[in-house]
């Protein structure tokens, strides 16, 4: 017999988000835009050195605030540190969306914003990229003008790896003159282009950061949202007094003072995914430009066998049909040993397709 419980209509109305997490060890692991080259060493060496009592004790943050506002360049009442940046969105719906409020999300992009705007119960509105996968700016700054309660853009943004300019944010914020408008920075360190010196001017510009991707913390789980002060208060309002645990606060600290680790691992990212998107595109793929860690790619009718047999062989890849078509995945740059593994399987997959 089913439990009688009351739970709510967003609830029932929806299945659970599964991401394809489990079983992925010892696997060439290419679909979640991870830093499979490893944190640096100096996160383990600082972990290690945790002692029994303080990880007793509930954390202290004002400390990890200063070095990390300074890390960001803004004033540390200007940072509020998350639960990973899954955790920061959620704060967004916590403080600004009622349940049938209309949310601006410009798709295909991260699926946790529609998870959380189907959970809180929000009214989606829906602006697509082009075939070209560009945001269109016009249908997104008609849409602004019914006021949404939150607009959500990742920039760059995934799985498109569109960049926009800071001419165009400022253009959206221009017109979201009653709308939070987040600008999700998940993969700004291989792109350089980041909304952060707005956020003073703009009071309905919030940034989100995370430590999950270039930083390589993704296990740990931190997430941060820079804005004004006076705007970021009420969002300190939605937030648990503990959302953040010790041990990500000490890897957040190492890993900012050892920049050569990170930086090293952004050229090669960078360096890499140029190399990757010329093998595909001499392969006769189509690949998209990307300002992220990983590449768009679109392989035709044929991709999802392939994507199929490369899996059984160890490359995970994430495909995209769901929302962009047949034939699309989106493939995270790796290590160089990696990118060459995959090349080498691709082009051997795709000479013994008919076999």
């Amino acid at each position: 017999m089913k439990p009688r419980l009351p739970v709510r209509r967003a609830i029932l109305g929806r299945k659970t988000y599964e991401a394809p997490a489990e079983g992925r060890f010892g696997k060439v692991r290419l679909d979640f835009n991870e830093n499979t080259a490893g944190c640096s060493p100096a996160v383990v060496r600082e972990l290690a050195r945790l002692s029994p009592k303080l990880i007793a004790m509930y954390p202290e943050y004002e400390p990890s605030v200063r070095e990390l506002a300074r890390y960001f360049g803004v004033r540390p009442s200007e940072l509020l540190l998350a639960n990973g940046a899954d955790d920061a969105i959620r704060a967004f719906f916590d403080t600004f969306v009622e349940q049938g409020d209309p949310v601006l999300l410009c798709e295909p992009t991260f699926p946790m914003y529609r998870f959380y705007a189907e959970i809180f119960g929000a009214r989606i509105r829906v602006c697509r990229y082009d075939s070209d996968m560009n945001l269109p700016l016009a249908p997104v700054l008609a849409a602004l003008r019914e006021r949404p309660r939150v607009l959500f853009i990742a920039n760059p943004n995934n799985p498109t790896g569109t960049l926009l300019s800071r001419r165009d944010v400022e253009t959206l914020l221009k017109a979201a003159t009653h709308t939070p408008v987040v600008i999700d920075e998940a993969y700004v360190e291989f792109s350089g282009v980041t909304m952060l010196p707005l956020i003073r001017r703009y009071p309905q510009l919030f940034v989100v950061r995370t430590f999950s991707k270039a930083t390589g913390l993704a296990a740990l789980r931190l997430g941060a949202i820079l804005a004004r002060a006076d705007s970021l208060a009420y969002l300190r309002r939605a937030m648990p007094p503990f959302p953040v645990n010790v041990a990500a606060l000490v890897a957040a600290r190492a890993v900012i003072r050892d920049k050569r680790t990170m930086q090293r691992y952004i050229r090669e990212a960078i360096r890499l995914r140029g190399w990757l998107g010329e093998q595909l595109r001499a392969l006769g793929i189509v690949v998209h430009p990307s300002a992220g860690n990983f590449l768009l790619a679109d392989f035709g009718p044929s991709g999802p066998r392939l994507f199929r047999r490369l899996a059984s062989r160890g490359f995970l890849l994430r495909d995209r049909k769901s929302d962009l078509g047949t034939g699309f995945v989106r493939i995270s740059i790796g290590t160089e040993p990696e990118m060459r593994r995959l090349v080498r399987e691709i082009r051997r997959l795709r000479r013994n397709r008919h076999a």
